[in-house]
Order: C-alpha cells, then sequence, then structure tokens
C-alpha cells in the first residue's frame, strides 16, 4: 500500500492551475481603442460649439455685460446711424411669441400623449396619429410659417397671435413623442395595483401615471420651447418684425431670430454689435432651457 492518502479525492492532488491573463488582450485592446475614438469624436465635435460660444462672447459680450446693460436688455433698436439702443422689443416678442405657442401645444401635446400611451394605444387611429408625430419630427419650419400665412395672415395680418402659432406646431411634435414616451415607461404594475385598489381610469392617469412620468414630459417641454425660441423661418412669414414694444398681440411683433437677421446684413457697426449681442442672449435662452431639460429628466438616485 503506498503513502497516498486513500481518502483525498484524486482531482484535489492535482495542482490547482493558476488562471494568467496576458498583457495586451483583443478584447482589451478593442476596449481601448474605441474609447479613444469615441472620445476623439466627441472633442472634435465640442470643438464647433466652443468656437461659436467663444466668438458670440468676444464679440456681443462687450455689450450685454458692460455697464449699457441695462440700455441693451430694455432700449429699442437703433437707426442707421444712431449709437447705442438696445433689442429689448425682440425679447419681449420672443417670449409672448413662445408663450403663447407653450399655452397651445404643451396642453394638445399631453392630451395627445395620454391617449397615445394609456387610453388606447394599439387603434389605428393611435398609429396613425403617432406616425403623423414622427412625420412632423422633419417637416421644415419655414413650411409651418407658410401655412399659417396662407390660413391666418392673409385675412388678420402679422402677428403675435400668428407667430405663436407657427411656433405651437413644431413644438406638438416634440411634446407629443415626449409625453408619450414618459408615459409609456411608467411600470405596469403600478397601474394594475391602482386598479386593484379601485381607482377609475381617470384616477390612474392623475394620480399615478402623470405623475410617475413627470420629469420625462417637462424634459420635452423645455426642449420643444429650447427650439421655438430659435426658431426664424415662421416668424418671417407670421409676426415679420417691429421696432417698438408690442402693445397688443395682434400686430406684428419683434423677435431675436429675426433682429439677428435683419441687423447682420446693415452696414452699420453699431447694429452688427447687436447682432452679436442679440446671438449671444438667444444662445444663453436655449442653454438654459437645455440644462433645465436634463437637470429634470436625469433619473433620481
Amino acid at each position: 500500500m503506498s503513502d497516498f492518502d486513500l481518502t483525498m479525492p484524486p482531482e484535489a492532488a492535482r495542482p490547482t492551475p493558476r488562471l494568467t491573463r496576458q498583457g495586451l488582450e483583443v478584447r482589451a485592446l478593442q476596449s481601448g481603442v474605441l474609447t479613444g475614438l469615441t472620445w476623439l469624436a466627441a472633442v472634435l465635435a465640442s470643438v464647433p460649439l466652443f468656437s461659436v460660444i467663444y466668438l458670440l462672447l468676444v464679440q456681443g459680450g462687450s455689450r450685454l455685460f458692460g455697464s449699457d446693460f441695462v440700455e441693451v436688455i430694455t432700449g429699442l433698436p437703433p437707426a442707421g446711424f444712431e449709437l447705442g439702443g438696445g433689442i429689448g422689443p425682440a425679447i419681449v416678442g420672443t417670449l409672448a411669441m413662445v408663450g403663447i405657442a407653450s399655452v397651445i401645444s404643451i396642453p394638445i401635446g399631453i392630451l395627445a400623449a395620454i391617449y397615445l400611451g394609456v387610453l388606447d394605444p394599439h387603434s389605428k387611429m393611435a398609429n396613425t396619429s403617432r406616425f403623423l408625430a414622427k412625420v412632423l419630427t422633419g417637416f421644415p419650419s419655414i413650411m409651418a410659417g407658410v401655412f399659417v400665412y396662407a390660413v391666418l395672415v392673409i385675412h388678420w395680418g402679422y402677428s403675435a397671435w400668428a407667430g405663436g402659432i407657427a411656433l405651437a406646431v413644431l413644438m406638438l411634435r416634440t411634446v407629443v413623442l415626449a409625453a408619450e414616451e414618459a408615459i409609456s415607461q411608467v411600470p405596469q404594475r403600478m397601474k394594475d395595483a391602482a386598479y386593484g385598489m379601485g381607482c377609475t381610469r381617470t384616477q390612474v392617469i392623475w394620480k399615478v401615471v402623470l405623475p410617475t412620468g413627470l420629469p420625462g414630459i417637462l424634459t420635452g417641454v423645455l426642449l420643444a420651447v429650447a427650439g421655438a425660441a430659435g426658431e426664424s423661418a415662421p416668424l418671417l412669414f407670421t409676426a415679420l418684425f417691429s421696432n417698438y414694444f408690442i402693445s397688443e398681440l395682434s400686430e406684428p411683433t419683434a423677435s431675436l431670430s429675426i433682429l439677428i437677421y435683419n441687423f447682420s446684413g446693415m452696414p452699420f457697426p453699431n447694429q452688427i454689435e447687436l447682432a452679436w449681442t442679440a446671438s449671444l442672449v438667444l444662445v444663453l435662452l436655449v442653454l438654459v432651457f437645455n440644462i433645465l431639460a436634463r437637470l429634470i429628466g436625469q433619473p433620481k438616485v
């Protein structure tokens, strides 16, 4: 009989092989290369963005952040050889038309999303509406202006109402799709639990679906508002422009995008500098809305 312990299984007597990793595996190499390419693409994509922001700060920041800040924000646009002036009517007009568009598009978009996501998501009407909303995402913005011009402006003239309705057409697609996506992400077990407790469908929508999907809905709304604030083509056909503050919504209305378009082609340095300043203000407004959308839409820990 040998000295080998018969009670020990043969596998235990064998030495355990050590798992060694090669210095440079193929998968690690691929991951490193793809990560580096991703960072390179991100840096290259950010170069134009930061270049534009830097140019706006250099060209328009002196007026916006200088001693004449109040005049720039509240003053009227200057005449040809006039010095000074401001972009006050354009700021007020932009906010007014975006407000009109929000009042029109947000309730309609959320109600449409509730129908598409909760009430009857698989019906023929829902599929058709969803398809049309997606088609609108590729709809040229100038066509919205032409449509409102043919329907409203020809009969009642240029106005803030017409500009707001044109912007509402463009905002509606974003609000509907974003709100429907947010509503569809609400867990089904939460709705089933509410039904099991005896809630009606209306109570489930108001007490469960909308509060749970609210961050995603607000994200879509803010992105739609940011996109509408920077539109110019629809306003050329609907609101036109004005050098004065609006006294009523049924008259031609100034906007930042049209002011930039008008002043950038003038041969006067003061107007060109105001165009840069208006561009900076518009970019800051859009940036604020996008940051708010990111903060509201990020998941809560």
